[in-house]
């Protein structure tokens, strides 16, 4: 009996369905070792690459779609269909490959900007070459993936039959056409070609310290449409890209994170600044916020009550100069209070006496 329905069963295959069984059966092999081999990849990679934060899981899903839409075809030839559903699902194929394909090229991408990123890493304490390659990578990928999208549209609309034909109108007004698109894309454009114009000439990097509208932090991602900034306190302030073309703002770590800062005390006329002076030299040497370039105390200005004095102090970036003016400012006060109370700003009044005549 078992034998009887072993060869039924072989009987059929050896049918019209043989061929479509055996693609059906190499398909499903071809998947599992392929993705058991992509795995394995993976994990000699990581063991090899200590600390690494490249997510390579990104390419499991395009990969299997990918390997899963290899045999369809071959196995649509072969089954008994109609030629209109023969058709459709060649179409859907065809639709499907084209889209599997592009997403597996921009999760390519994007695990290359990981990789890069990974290697230039843009934690490292000011280093500008880093940021600069991060936001060249980072804005790149970008706009590929831009382009990308537009070809998977144009790729996926252009196997449409009537598309093709709408197309061929088009193409016979495209001056008219391109003018309307023209007026009515033009904010879009204009905010495109900012994108670019930053990815070239690089006012802002990534991890730059900047100061806009009277906000400071650093940069924290560029898109081709706006800029993510974030502020000292975590808050993110979204920026059009528009506005680092056409606005002033300050950009902290151009060239170098070196910066200089003041720390203000208005005291008495009976100061002595070289006291002072000294004091503050013998401050910032103590402590490792100052990078060791420059130390002053001048005295900036005077009015009718008070004595301005300006130190002048250096660190290497705007975080450590921020925590040294303070220190600064500070251990000067408690100096004086300790040692000089005398030198905190009076004010002297002086009352004329009455003369006895006066009363009377």
């Amino acid at each position: 009996m078992l034998m009887d329905t072993i060869m039924r069963l072989w009987n059929l295959l050896q049918g019209p369905y043989l061929i479509p069984v055996a693609i059906i059966l190499s398909t499903i092999v071809f998947y599992l070792v392929a993705n058991s081999l992509f795995k394995i990849v993976i994990k000699v990679i990581r063991s090899r690459i200590k600390d690494t934060r490249v997510s390579y899981e990104l390419m499991v899903w395009p990969f299997r779609i990918l390997v899963s839409l290899i045999a369809l075809p071959l196995l649509l030839h072969y089954i008994a269909l109609t030629p209109d559903a023969k058709e459709f699902f060649k179409h859907t194929l065809l639709i499907g490959s084209i889209i599997g394909f592009v997403w597996f090229i921009m999760r390519l991408f994007r695990l290359f900007e990981q990789v890069i990123l990974q290697h230039y890493s843009t934690k490292v304490k000011e280093n500008e070459s880093a940021r600069k390659i991060a936001t060249h990578v980072s804005l790149a990928r970008k706009i590929l993936n831009v382009i990308l999208v537009l070809i998977a549209v144009s790729g996926v609309l252009m196997t449409f039959d009537t598309v093709r034909q709408v197309g061929l109108s088009i193409l016979a007004s495209a001056g008219i056409a391109g003018v309307i698109l023209g007026f009515a894309a033009q904010k879009s454009l204009t905010t495109l070609i900012a994108g670019i114009q930053i990815a070239i000439t690089q006012p802002i990097s990534i991890g730059d310290v900047v100061v806009v509208e009277q906000e400071w932090g650093r940069i924290e991602d560029i898109s081709l449409t706006y800029v993510v900034v974030q502020l000292w306190d975590q808050r993110r302030l979204i920026v059009p890209i528009t506005w680092f073309i056409e606005r002033p703002f300050q950009n902290w770590t151009r060239t170098s994170a070196e910066l200089l800062g003041t720390v203000f005390l208005y005291m008495d006329y009976t100061i002595q600044p070289d006291i002072l002076r000294h004091e503050l030299e013998r401050i910032v040497s103590a402590t490792p916020l100052w990078d060791k370039r420059v130390v002053k105390m001048h005295v900036s200005n005077t009015t009718e009550k008070s004595v301005e004095m300006r130190a002048l102090v250096s660190a290497v970036n705007s975080s450590e100069l921020f925590e040294l003016r303070c220190l600064v400012r500070e251990q000067l006060i408690e100096f004086i209070q300790r040692n000089y109370p005398g030198w905190l700003p009076k004010v002297t009044m002086e009352m004329e006496q009455q003369r006895p005549s006066d009363k009377a």
